[in-house]
């Protein structure tokens, strides 16, 4: 069977970020792991570590995905967590304050993660488009290029 694939000319300037579903799953994927290493080297009880982890996650996750995508990944990390990483295991509770600062850490650590690959992708594509005008116009002028 023949697939169509759409030819396109030059370089897409900003690269498509992957789907919120993939993301999602990846979230829940990965804080399993990273919760189960948490408690076979630290051991139940020690939320700190476990949300430092959980950030970073969320942050490197952040970098391939929508900002749409940044309220679930915080709150699959944060279901997890709260499930699994304090006393009593499989329980989850609303501790109020605490429970709103960790959502609010998870969150921004997407977002500051989604923002920062937005802002690399879109330099890179500035340096694509404009080195390439840059030379144009001073091989039209008689200078030499760069």
């Amino acid at each position: 069977m023949v697939d169509w694939v759409p030819m396109r000319v030059g370089a897409r300037p900003v690269p498509q970020p992957v789907a919120t579903p993939l993301v999602w799953a990846t979230a829940s994927g990965g804080a399993v792991v990273l919760l189960a290493a948490h408690y076979a080297l630290l051991g139940p009880g020690r939320p700190g570590p476990a949300l430092a982890a959980l950030c970073l996650l969320a942050a490197l996750l952040g970098r391939c995905a929508r900002f749409t995508a940044a309220p679930g990944t915080a709150l699959l990390c944060w279901l997890l967590l709260n499930g699994f990483a304090i006393p009593p295991l499989g329980t989850l509770t609303w501790a109020g304050q605490r429970d709103a600062c960790w959502l609010g850490c998870l969150c921004a650590a997407t977002l500051l993660g989604t923002a920062l690959a937005r802002f690399r992708h879109a330099r890179a594509a500035y340096r694509r488009v404009a080195v390439p005008a840059r030379a144009a116009t001073h091989l039209d002028d008689g200078t030499p290029g760069p």
